[in-house]
């Protein structure tokens, strides 16, 4: 999840005019072939910020040296790792909770430092343990989606120039791995919110403010590796990399009013099979980005409308390519009640409501995950819960999973394929969104019409 959006706000100024424009290629038939469901419904998570038992990498590093101390994106000072929810131990009990639900598709990523711990070196055991991941997943039906890059690396890489100096080290470790999991019917994401990846970057010391372009350029080059080592392996292989969205009034004070969305799309266009984007948090005439605080996302006034404006974006900007929802959830504070008294289930069904308009409406949603499956370590904080099933990583030592009331809601909506028939938004929309600029300014009408996504 990112939730630190003014530090990333900073530095896509530099994105705006930095996007190189590549082409599509012509002939294109990446909708067509290779799709395991009319539609995905899944749930998220991330190496590090579930697995526990953490290597060593760049950010257990951060980490230790930075408990207790205040984070550079606010919102208080850094929480301690703990083992987060032990994922690398309880993989067996999640999935389960996940099929239970319904679920087809679950978001993991393989850690590149568990699995290669020096230069050259594989940990076959590590290797064994994501196996296992897949193969459970799939005895369960479920699609498999990896990402290859969230953020976290190795302590040897970090040891050598960090991840944009050792392009070569990740190409062996995403060669192998998307070689390893060929013909498994698996999604593909090359590198989690490259934008944000570089403002962590940034904030964390790793790279200088003068690296910041050249940073994205490395991340571009390490996605298109992926790309072509997935698609050597797999022909119908499918690729992405996931978009933090961020909208032009978010990022007006840093680029200038009237700022249009910019998006790293652009440099990767001829490279991806389906876009994924996530989507967290809007703004509008009655809620501006100037009043809110992302370092307590929990304040910030939902829209759940916006992901209807933003899919049309990203339809629009890269027409015949599918899209997928990769990340998106609502937050509260440490599992306390939000003040505006929404619930984590109303949320989710009035986001789904909203992703039916769209699909009738012509727009090519054919996936939608829920960040996340279990309250998270959201990069130096336990704070903000996402969960789909709470954990309290700090005070339980057994880690148990306590669904919450969008457990029952989610199975439903698996179920049905989507929301009750006749159901209406219970959130009322922002008055003139400002997510996808004059775009978004105009209501929708949530008495048209609604797609099955099944």
């Amino acid at each position: 999840m990112t939730w630190r959006r003014t530090f990333v706000a900073t530095v896509v100024v530099l994105a705006v005019t930095a996007s190189a424009c590549a082409t599509p290629r012509e002939g294109d038939d990446r909708q067509s072939r290779g799709w395991a469901h009319a539609f995905y419904w899944g749930t998220a998570t991330a190496g590090f910020q579930v697995e526990g038992d953490a290597p060593d990498s760049n950010w257990r590093r951060y980490v230790q040296r930075s408990v207790g101390k205040p984070a550079p994106f606010g919102g208080g000072p850094v929480d301690p790792y703990a083992n987060a929810d032990d994922f690398r131990h309880r993989y067996r009990e999640d999935i389960a909770n996940a099929h239970a639900m319904g679920i087809n598709t679950f978001r993991f990523s393989v850690e590149w430092a568990r699995v290669m711990p020096a230069p050259g070196k594989w940990d076959d055991g590590e290797l064994a343990y994501y196996d296992d991941v897949v193969a459970t997943l799939r005895r369960n039906g479920m699609t498999p989606m990896i990402t290859l890059m969230h953020w976290v690396y190795p302590g040897w890489v970090v040891d050598s120039g960090g991840f944009m100096n050792n392009l070569d080290a990740f190409s062996a470790f995403a060669t192998a791995i998307t070689k390893r999991y060929a013909g498994q019917g698996v999604l593909w994401v090359s590198v989690n919110e490259p934008v944000a990846f570089d403002a962590m970057e940034l904030a964390t010391g790793a790279i200088k403010p003068a690296d910041f372009d050249t940073f994205l350029d490395r991340v571009a080059d390490a996605h298109r590796t992926v790309y072509r080592a997935a698609h050597d392996a797999d022909p119908d292989a499918k690729v992405t990399s996931n978009e933090g969205y961020m909208s032009p009034d978010q990022l007006a004070p840093y680029v200038g009013v009237g700022a249009e969305p910019t998006s790293f799309f652009d440099r990767i266009k001829d490279s991806v099979d389906y876009i994924g984007f996530d989507l967290y948090t809007g703004s509008a005439d009655d809620n501006p980005a100037s009043a809110q605080d992302e370092a307590t996302p929990w304040t910030i006034k939902l829209q759940p409308e916006d992901i209807y404006y933003v899919a049309r974006f990203y339809a629009q900007r890269y027409p015949g390519l599918p899209i997928y929802v990769v990340e998106n959830g609502m937050a509260t504070n440490n599992g306390a009640p939000r003040s505006d008294g929404v619930t984590r289930s109303q949320y989710l069904d009035d986001t789904v409501f909203w992703l039916q308009r769209a699909k009738a409406d012509g727009i090519p949603i054919i996936g939608y995950n829920y960040w996340t499956l279990v309250d998270d370590y959201e990069w130096g904080s336990y704070r903000p819960r996402l969960g789909l099933y709470s954990v309290n990583a700090l005070t339980d030592p057994a880690l148990k999973r306590v669904p919450t009331d969008a457990v029952a809601t989610y199975t439903k909506i698996t179920r049905g394929g989507g929301v009750d028939a006749g159901y209406r938004p219970v959130l009322p929309a922002a008055r003139c969104s400002r997510t996808v600029g004059q775009d978004s300014c105009a209501p929708l009408d949530p008495s048209g019409p609604v797609a099955s996504l099944r």
